[in-house]
Protein backbone atom coordinates (compact mmCIF):
# COMPACT_ATOMS: atom_id res chain seq x y z
CA UNK A 1 0.00 0.00 0.00
CA UNK A 2 1.31 3.48 -0.80
CA UNK A 3 2.56 5.72 2.10
CA UNK A 4 -0.17 8.25 3.03
CA UNK A 5 -0.27 10.91 5.40
CA UNK A 6 -0.85 9.60 9.40
CA UNK A 7 -4.01 11.47 10.29
CA UNK A 8 -5.77 10.48 7.29
CA UNK A 9 -4.30 6.71 7.38
CA UNK A 10 -5.89 6.90 11.10
CA UNK A 11 -9.38 8.61 10.56
CA UNK A 12 -9.90 6.32 7.11
CA UNK A 13 -9.23 3.26 9.65
CA UNK A 14 -12.12 4.71 11.93
CA UNK A 15 -10.16 5.30 14.92
CA UNK A 16 -11.43 8.54 15.54
CA UNK A 17 -12.64 12.07 14.00
CA UNK A 18 -9.52 14.19 12.15
CA UNK A 19 -10.05 16.42 15.04
CA UNK A 20 -10.19 13.95 17.88
CA UNK A 21 -6.65 12.17 15.88
CA UNK A 22 -5.48 15.74 15.31
CA UNK A 23 -5.56 15.95 19.36
CA UNK A 24 -3.75 12.54 20.11
CA UNK A 25 -1.15 13.88 17.82
CA UNK A 26 -0.40 17.33 19.20
CA UNK A 27 0.34 16.02 22.49
CA UNK A 28 2.65 13.06 21.31
CA UNK A 29 0.25 10.15 21.90
CA UNK A 30 0.94 8.64 18.08
CA UNK A 31 4.32 7.24 16.97
CA UNK A 32 5.73 5.32 14.04
CA UNK A 33 8.23 2.90 14.82
CA UNK A 34 8.71 4.24 18.04
CA UNK A 35 9.27 7.82 17.73
CA UNK A 36 6.57 10.24 18.60
CA UNK A 37 4.60 11.82 15.16
CA UNK A 38 5.22 15.36 15.09
CA UNK A 39 3.06 16.29 11.70
CA UNK A 40 -0.36 15.74 10.27
CA UNK A 41 0.78 15.31 7.17
CA UNK A 42 3.99 12.56 7.94
CA UNK A 43 3.72 10.08 5.12
CA UNK A 44 3.49 6.24 6.92
CA UNK A 45 3.27 3.07 4.67
CA UNK A 46 0.70 1.05 6.75
CA UNK A 47 2.50 -2.21 5.51
CA UNK A 48 6.04 -1.84 6.44
CA UNK A 49 5.79 0.79 9.51
CA UNK A 50 4.54 0.34 12.93
CA UNK A 51 2.00 2.46 14.29
CA UNK A 52 0.64 2.72 18.03
CA UNK A 53 -1.46 5.38 19.46
CA UNK A 54 -0.91 5.53 23.22
CA UNK A 55 1.75 3.18 23.50
CA UNK A 56 -0.74 0.17 21.72
CA UNK A 57 -0.16 -1.26 18.12
CA UNK A 58 -3.19 -0.01 16.23
CA UNK A 59 -4.70 -1.92 13.15
CA UNK A 60 -4.91 0.60 10.27
CA UNK A 61 -7.10 -1.40 7.40
CA UNK A 62 -9.31 0.90 5.93
CA UNK A 63 -13.18 0.79 6.93
CA UNK A 64 -15.64 1.07 3.72
CA UNK A 65 -16.16 4.79 3.62
CA UNK A 66 -20.01 5.67 4.12
CA UNK A 67 -21.66 8.97 3.09
CA UNK A 68 -25.26 8.67 4.98
CA UNK A 69 -27.70 11.61 4.56
CA UNK A 70 -30.17 11.93 7.77
CA UNK A 71 -33.45 13.79 8.24
CA UNK A 72 -32.60 14.69 12.19
CA UNK A 73 -36.17 14.52 13.84
CA UNK A 74 -36.24 16.86 17.13
CA UNK A 75 -35.61 15.62 20.14
CA UNK A 76 -32.39 13.53 19.00
CA UNK A 77 -28.88 14.43 19.56
CA UNK A 78 -26.53 15.16 16.76
CA UNK A 79 -23.56 13.48 18.52
CA UNK A 80 -22.77 9.73 18.78
CA UNK A 81 -22.94 9.91 22.84
CA UNK A 82 -25.24 11.01 24.97
CA UNK A 83 -23.96 11.24 28.42
CA UNK A 84 -27.71 12.08 29.80
CA UNK A 85 -28.68 8.36 28.01
CA UNK A 86 -30.58 10.30 25.32
CA UNK A 87 -31.08 9.36 21.64
CA UNK A 88 -28.60 10.19 19.31
CA UNK A 89 -28.14 10.82 15.37
CA UNK A 90 -26.22 7.35 15.48
CA UNK A 91 -28.83 5.39 17.50
CA UNK A 92 -31.43 5.52 15.30
CA UNK A 93 -29.26 4.82 12.13
CA UNK A 94 -30.37 1.24 10.74
CA UNK A 95 -28.59 -1.52 12.39
CA UNK A 96 -26.24 -2.28 9.41
CA UNK A 97 -24.38 1.21 9.72
CA UNK A 98 -23.88 0.61 13.60
CA UNK A 99 -20.63 -1.32 13.64
CA UNK A 100 -19.63 1.45 11.38
CA UNK A 101 -17.41 4.75 13.20
CA UNK A 102 -19.83 7.03 11.44
CA UNK A 103 -19.14 10.82 13.22
CA UNK A 104 -22.11 13.27 12.16
CA UNK A 105 -20.72 17.03 10.35
CA UNK A 106 -21.19 19.60 12.26
CA UNK A 107 -24.02 20.38 14.64
CA UNK A 108 -27.55 20.40 14.63
CA UNK A 109 -29.29 21.55 17.93
CA UNK A 110 -31.48 18.82 20.22
CA UNK A 111 -34.66 21.17 19.27
CA UNK A 112 -33.87 21.28 15.48
CA UNK A 113 -34.82 19.19 12.63
CA UNK A 114 -33.57 18.73 8.75
CA UNK A 115 -30.22 17.55 7.03
CA UNK A 116 -27.34 15.43 9.04
CA UNK A 117 -24.43 13.92 7.04
CA UNK A 118 -22.64 10.93 9.09
CA UNK A 119 -19.55 9.63 7.23
CA UNK A 120 -16.07 8.17 8.52
CA UNK A 121 -14.13 10.24 6.06
CA UNK A 122 -12.12 12.45 7.97
CA UNK A 123 -10.74 14.90 5.21
CA UNK A 124 -14.24 15.55 4.37
CA UNK A 125 -15.60 16.21 7.68
CA UNK A 126 -12.56 18.86 8.25
CA UNK A 127 -13.25 20.81 5.12
CA UNK A 128 -17.28 21.04 5.59
CA UNK A 129 -16.95 22.45 9.18
CA UNK A 130 -13.07 23.84 9.85
CA UNK A 131 -14.39 27.37 10.01
CA UNK A 132 -11.83 28.72 7.38
CA UNK A 133 -13.69 26.77 4.45
CA UNK A 134 -16.68 29.08 5.43
CA UNK A 135 -19.30 26.51 4.18
CA UNK A 136 -22.87 27.59 3.77
CA UNK A 137 -25.47 26.21 5.64
CA UNK A 138 -29.22 27.09 4.66
CA UNK A 139 -32.11 26.68 7.33
CA UNK A 140 -36.17 26.95 7.10
CA UNK A 141 -36.54 29.23 9.95
CA UNK A 142 -40.04 30.00 11.28
CA UNK A 143 -40.86 32.47 13.78
CA UNK A 144 -43.55 33.73 15.96
CA UNK A 145 -44.19 36.73 14.23
CA UNK A 146 -43.32 38.60 10.66
CA UNK A 147 -40.03 39.97 9.96
CA UNK A 148 -39.87 43.76 10.13
CA UNK A 149 -37.51 44.93 6.90
CA UNK A 150 -35.10 46.64 9.49
CA UNK A 151 -34.40 43.66 11.17
CA UNK A 152 -34.02 41.64 8.09
CA UNK A 153 -31.04 44.20 6.75
CA UNK A 154 -29.57 43.74 10.51
CA UNK A 155 -29.83 40.17 10.18
CA UNK A 156 -27.58 40.74 6.37
CA UNK A 157 -25.11 42.81 7.43
CA UNK A 158 -23.95 41.36 10.78
CA UNK A 159 -25.86 40.63 14.35
CA UNK A 160 -23.62 41.34 17.76
CA UNK A 161 -23.50 38.19 19.67
CA UNK A 162 -22.16 37.37 22.82
CA UNK A 163 -19.09 35.63 21.33
CA UNK A 164 -18.85 38.22 18.48
CA UNK A 165 -20.19 39.87 15.14
CA UNK A 166 -21.86 37.20 12.75
CA UNK A 167 -20.99 37.43 9.19
CA UNK A 168 -23.81 38.65 7.11
CA UNK A 169 -26.87 36.22 6.57
CA UNK A 170 -28.66 35.84 3.39
CA UNK A 171 -32.64 36.05 3.95
CA UNK A 172 -35.60 34.83 1.48
CA UNK A 173 -38.87 35.02 2.38
CA UNK A 174 -40.71 31.39 1.97
CA UNK A 175 -43.72 32.13 -0.02
CA UNK A 176 -45.89 29.23 1.71
CA UNK A 177 -45.48 30.91 5.10
CA UNK A 178 -45.71 34.46 6.58
CA UNK A 179 -43.38 33.88 9.05
CA UNK A 180 -40.92 31.13 7.18
CA UNK A 181 -37.74 32.52 5.95
CA UNK A 182 -34.37 30.52 4.13
CA UNK A 183 -31.50 31.44 6.22
CA UNK A 184 -28.11 30.83 4.66
CA UNK A 185 -25.08 31.21 7.19
CA UNK A 186 -21.22 29.93 6.77
CA UNK A 187 -20.39 29.96 10.22
CA UNK A 188 -20.82 27.20 12.78
CA UNK A 189 -20.82 29.03 16.19
CA UNK A 190 -23.75 26.80 19.04
CA UNK A 191 -27.33 27.59 18.66
CA UNK A 192 -26.29 30.52 16.32
CA UNK A 193 -29.40 31.25 13.51
CA UNK A 194 -31.66 30.85 17.24
CA UNK A 195 -29.34 33.51 18.96
CA UNK A 196 -29.36 35.86 16.04
CA UNK A 197 -32.70 35.88 16.20
CA UNK A 198 -33.40 35.77 19.90
CA UNK A 199 -30.91 39.02 19.51
CA UNK A 200 -33.84 40.85 17.59
CA UNK A 201 -36.21 39.68 19.81
CA UNK A 202 -38.05 37.03 17.73
CA UNK A 203 -38.84 33.54 19.29
CA UNK A 204 -37.68 30.79 17.10
CA UNK A 205 -40.78 28.39 16.86
CA UNK A 206 -38.93 25.59 14.11
CA UNK A 207 -35.65 25.46 12.88
CA UNK A 208 -34.96 22.99 9.94
CA UNK A 209 -31.44 22.43 8.23
CA UNK A 210 -32.42 21.73 4.36
CA UNK A 211 -28.47 22.14 2.89
CA UNK A 212 -24.77 21.54 3.56
CA UNK A 213 -23.05 22.84 1.13
CA UNK A 214 -23.68 21.49 -1.94
CA UNK A 215 -25.82 18.82 -0.50
CA UNK A 216 -29.69 19.39 -0.22
CA UNK A 217 -32.42 17.40 2.10
CA UNK A 218 -34.99 17.56 -0.75
CA UNK A 219 -37.51 15.52 0.27
CA UNK A 220 -35.99 12.64 2.83
CA UNK A 221 -38.62 12.24 4.81
CA UNK A 222 -38.16 13.13 8.33
CA UNK A 223 -36.38 10.38 10.57
CA UNK A 224 -35.04 8.36 7.18
CA UNK A 225 -31.74 8.02 6.37
CA UNK A 226 -30.03 7.26 3.00
CA UNK A 227 -26.41 6.86 1.30
CA UNK A 228 -25.63 9.94 -0.95
CA UNK A 229 -25.14 9.27 -5.16
CA UNK A 230 -21.88 8.98 -6.53
CA UNK A 231 -22.73 12.40 -8.16
CA UNK A 232 -23.68 13.97 -4.52
CA UNK A 233 -20.23 12.84 -3.24
CA UNK A 234 -18.25 14.09 -6.03
CA UNK A 235 -20.35 17.37 -5.34
CA UNK A 236 -19.18 17.71 -2.08
CA UNK A 237 -15.71 16.88 -2.50
CA UNK A 238 -15.65 19.16 -5.41
CA UNK A 239 -17.03 21.79 -3.59
CA UNK A 240 -14.67 21.56 -0.50
CA UNK A 241 -12.27 22.00 -2.31
CA UNK A 242 -10.30 18.86 -3.02
CA UNK A 243 -9.63 16.08 -0.45
CA UNK A 244 -6.14 16.28 0.24
CA UNK A 245 -3.96 15.80 3.48
CA UNK A 246 -4.22 19.16 4.49
CA UNK A 247 -3.16 20.49 8.01
CA UNK A 248 -5.77 20.72 10.54
CA UNK A 249 -4.39 24.47 12.09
Amino acid sequence: MASQPIIRLLTDSGLGSRRQIAAVIKRGGVAVNGEAVQSFNQPVDPDSDVITVDGQRVSVAAEPVIYLMLNKPKGIMSSTVDRRGGKTVVDILPEKYHRLRLYPVGRLDKDSTGLILLTNDGDLTFRLTHPRFEQEKEYLVTIGKHLKAEDRAELETGIRLHDGTTSPAAIRAVASSPSSYSVTVHEGRKRQVRRMFAALGYRVVGLKRIRLAKLSLGALPEGAVRELTRQEIRSLKEGAGGISGSPVA
